[in-house]
């Protein structure tokens, strides 16, 4: 059982990283002379066959220089900067100020949105349909004109602009401090005939977004539509609909009508999500195509039909969220909004009833201490107090199994290859002390699937991104960067690229207490299970290498506590 366990999680883990490498490099996108078209919103009935496209023509350039070439007005918040496009409308330049590439503050800051003809076009687009194609309505080439000044949290920004036929658009766009824009249009009819308007909202990204290849983690759409999650890394089992940038292409559009929810891209850390009214009841759409050689995925979600009479006008709110998935907010944002389930952006994995706790845990115990590496430790010495009477029950059977071994070899010496009448003899000698030789199980067992939800808080929450522990561990998200080829740094050159090498102290001091808690265990009457056991702790060495920093300094401290327990327990019996 031991056995299995150890495989089992070698195969699980290990896949996250050296199974990646299977994965072909996906070619580069030759980006087209001209940006192709978005895909519009499928019609609703009444609306046209052939919804308007919210791409404009543009060369590919440089970011800087595409910005540039349009009237904007300025976004200035506490958590963000950019910039609106007055040609469409469209949010389309967003950095996040409080977050970096790098470590080093002073690294360039997170590009989320890019207006289209740069690199890579990501934006967020709201608009109306019209029923009758003769209906003049916004669409990307629209010049707006703005009311003035920046858009901050103290100070929304009108837009308007007028058909000339008897229709005016006013947009009316607030933002909070934090990552939440709220989008009211506005369409009043001062002409002689009645309009049927449906309004729309599109998320589009052009060309294939990086992705990580993990059954670990989902990057690509995600939402809820009537309470049912739409990911990647659902099983179909639990009623839930996978899906991803393959699957988009695979099924080039597929509708989701709801009441409410929310839908959109997510990456490791970041989402844009766009955010109907909670009563509203609108057709949720995820659409691929190809122009020019470029991917184009779209989430868009489009409204009911709207009847504007003459001299009447129609309000029509949404929101739309873009920045980084942090728990707390995302929380808030459930609460306040009443967005359902909208800290499943984050994808905390099957187990969200323990991961998120985890995670939560993590959190106050920062609050007290400052530090998540501090957090991660008092948190190892709360879940061994917790599961203290059940490994002390463990450890006193090791101890047993400790004491018989003389025994054993007496029997193995007694009948020779006799297996049979040598199990027989164990059964019973087992039988008649009180021993039970798959108690020293239970440890492991237990450990498996905190060690798992700890994995997952620490690979795909942002909070964890960056966050330092002590000495040469900077981020605790990523690997330890030091290496055993140059003694850890004292050596002045840098290790070869080659991921067997970088074997940091970290993983070392892993290896070793787990080499040392095993010299504790009661070694397996089996030979090649008990040259087995010692091999493992050389695997797990190399192959938590490549894992975070802060899941091997937890592995670390509860060997080290395993060992002190078990140390204590052994001796009092008279084994260790």
């Amino acid at each position: 059982m031991v056995i299995a366990i150890a495989i089992s999680i070698v195969i699980l883990i290990g896949f996250q990283y050296f199974g990646e490498r299977f994965y072909p490099a996906p070619a580069p996108t030759q980006p087209a002379k001209t940006a192709p078209a978005v895909n519009a919103p499928a019609a609703t009935p009444g609306a046209p066959a052939a919804a308007p496209s919210v791409a404009g023509e543009a060369k590919v350039a440089p970011r800087a220089q595409v910005l540039a070439a349009s009237p904007r007005v300025a976004i200035d918040t506490p958590r963000l900067e950019g910039s609106i496009n007055l040609i469409g409308g469209r949010i389309d330049d967003l950095t996040l100020r409080t977050y970096h590439e790098t470590v080093d503050p002073k690294s360039p800051e997170i590009v989320l949105l890019a207006p289209d003809g740069s690199e890579h076009p990501y934006f967020l687009q709201f608009g109306w349909l019209a029923a009758n194609a003769d209906v003049k309505v916004p669409g990307p080439d629209t010049r707006w004109t703005a009311s003035g000044g920046a858009l901050t949290p103290t100070h929304p920004v009108d837009l308007t602009w007028d058909n000339g036929a008897g229709l005016k658009f006013t947009r009316h766009v607030a933002i909070d401090a934090q990552y939440m824009f709220t989008i009211t249009d506005q369409v009043t009819n001062s002409g002689a005939a009645s309009v049927k308007l449906s309004p729309y909202v599109v998320d589009v990204r052009k060309g294939e977004p990086e992705v990580s290849h993990t059954y670990l983690l989902h990057e690509g759409p995600i939402g809820v539509t009537d309470g049912k999650l739409h990911d990647g890394s659902c099983l179909f089992l639990l009623g839930c609909d996978p899906f991803n940038y393959d699957e988009m292409k695979k099924r080039p559009h597929a509708q989701f009508p709801t009441t409410g929810g929310w839908f959109g891209f997510t990456d490791k850390y970041w989402l844009t999500s766009l955010i109907p009214m909670q009563g509203a009841q609108v057709t949720a759409e995820l659409q691929y195509g190809k122009v020019g050689g470029v991917d184009i995925y779209q989430a868009d979600y489009i409204g009911a039909a709207r009847e504007i009479a003459p001299g009447a006008s129609v309000t029509e709110e949404s929101r739309a969220f873009a920045g980084a998935k942090e728990v707390a907010l995302l929380d808030q944002y459930e609460t306040q909004d009443g967005i359902p389930t909208f800290d499943r952006a984050i994808d905390f994995g099957w187990f969200y009833w323990i991961t998120k706790p985890i995670f939560l845990a993590l959190g106050f115990f920062y609050k007290l201490l400052g530090n998540f590496g501090l957090a991660i430790l008092l948190l190892t010495v709360i879940i061994k107090l917790v599961f203290f009477p059940l490994a002390n029950k463990s450890y006193r059977a090791m101890s047993k199994m400790k004491k018989l071994q003389p025994e054993m070899q007496k029997l193995r010496e007694k009948y020779g290859d006799d297996k049979q009448k040598i199990n027989q003899e164990m059964m019973a000698l087992y039988k008649r002390v009180g021993a039970n030789p798959m108690a020293g199980c239970l440890p492991i067992v237990i450990q498996i699937p905190v060690f798992f939800s700890l994995y997952k808080v620490l690979y795909v929450t942002i909070e964890m991104r960056h966050a330092p522990f002590y000495g040469w561990i900077h981020d605790l998200s990523a690997p330890d960067p030091t290496t055993f080829v140059n003694l850890f740094g004292l050596l002045p050159f840098h290790a070869p690229d080659i991921s067997f090498l970088h074997i940091g102290a970290w993983p070392l001091i892993m290896g070793l207490t787990m080499f040392l808690q095993q010299k504790l265990n009661p070694q397996p009457p089996d030979p090649v299970q008990a040259k087995m056991f010692m091999v493992l702790p050389v695997v797990f060495t190399f192959m938590l290498a490549q894992f975070p920093a802060g899941l091997v300094i937890y592995w670390s401290w509860n060997n080290l506590l395993s060992i002190a327990q078990q140390w204590a327990i052994m001796r009092r019996a008279g084994t260790a």
